[in-house]
């Protein structure tokens, strides 16, 4: 299982889905062997599909000269009421559609996906400050 710990740091979660992937060719070896990074990786709406923007699947060392595009958009299978859902979070709302983890789940690759709200500076720090005192409890005890 992979996790984006930063969208945790950086977004407040509301509502969460669960996705498939269309992935090509060697990225789904690649996944298995080298893993992957969520840095930067968002997701868009492109002709009423919900596309993974800027997701790093490194290629595979020992594939042929017919390797995959590491950055590539990557198109999200969800259902229809899903989709309409998130489009219509992402117009009224202006939330962001971010990943929070990526697992096997019955041999097939999955993406959880969240609405999220950014957070402000202020937030972050509040968050920070709690965790901190959380951990100073679990210290002493």
């Amino acid at each position: 299982m992979f996790e984006n710990r930063r969208a945790r740091f950086e977004y407040e979660l509301l509502d969460r889905f669960e996705a498939g992937l269309v992935l090509k060719g060697t990225e789904i070896k690649s996944v298995r062997v080298n893993g992957l990074d969520f840095r930067d990786s968002f997701a868009r709406f492109q002709n009423n599909e919900l596309f993974l923007e800027s997701l790093y699947i490194p290629p595979l060392e020992k594939a042929s000269y017919n390797n995959h595009d590491p950055r590539r958009n990557r198109k999200l299978l969800l259902h229809r009421k899903e989709l309409e859902t998130l489009k219509v979070a992402v117009a009224r709302k202006g939330l962001s559609i971010v990943p929070v983890k990526m697992y096997f789940k019955e041999g097939r690759l999955k993406l959880e996906i969240a609405l999220a709200r950014g957070k402000k500076l202020h937030d972050k720090r509040e968050a920070e400050k709690t965790k901190e005192a959380k951990r100073e409890m679990e210290r002493f005890r």
